[in-house]
């Protein structure tokens, strides 16, 4: 009798491998309905474990790909899984290559992010240290400009390069001294153009 899930281990072996210890791969035998192979087993499981509970809560498998789709590890780490299909010479399905990722240290990294991140929301910028440093002033213009409409310094076309200076001259800060050499730097323009720029948007307001 022809083993054809056999070819499958070494597949899985490998997976595991390159992901370890991130990732768990299990090669499930649906006509025994047991566990065939397990890779880097993060579980309590293990091969020859009946599989039938785990098969049923995927339902059909008219895919080829199953997922991903989250589940729970037995310790409750969070796993994200997807299952690939495994066929016969027939397209009979015969196998599922299950690979499941340890999540769980993304969610604390990225939970740990936004409480680093959490000053923006409860702490204002001491005014003391900023209220005559035009430069900081032209900063936040501008970074707030790039993320309001979603480009960049060197994507911006003429009429977003219009919008910003339009802003800047509306603060005032052309007037200041040597503003306009550093909006200038801070942009990538040459003086020619942004003066060019900024007489356009004079004569528009």
């Amino acid at each position: 009798m022809v083993d054809y899930l056999a070819p499958y281990v070494p597949v899985a072996d490998a997976i595991a491998t390159v992901f370890k210890p991130h990732a768990e791969v299990v090669i499930h035998d649906l006509g025994s309905g047991t566990i065939r192979h397990i890779a880097n087993r993060m579980s309590p499981r293990k091969v020859g474990d009946d599989s039938l509970a785990e098969l049923e809560d995927l339902g059909a498998l008219d895919e080829a790909v199953i997922g991903p789709y989250p589940k729970r590890n037995a310790d409750g780490r969070s796993l994200k899984s997807i299952t690939a299909v495994l066929r016969d010479g027939r397209r009979k399905p015969i196998g599922l290559l299950c690979i499941n990722v340890d999540v769980s240290m993304f969610e604390a990294m990225q939970a740990m992010s936004k409480d680093f991140l959490r000053f923006a929301e409860s702490a204002p910028r001491p005014a003391a240290l900023f209220r005559n440093d035009w430069r900081e002033e032209v900063n936040d213009i501008v970074g707030q400009f790039l993320s309001d409409r979603g480009t960049t310094l060197t994507g911006m076309g003429i009429v977003d390069r219009e919008a910003l200076v339009t802003l800047l001259e509306e603060r005032g800060l052309f007037d200041v001294r040597h503003a306009a050499t550093y909006i200038t730097q801070l942009l990538g323009l040459s003086r020619a153009t942004l003066y060019k720029t900024l007489k356009a948007v004079r004569e528009a307001i």
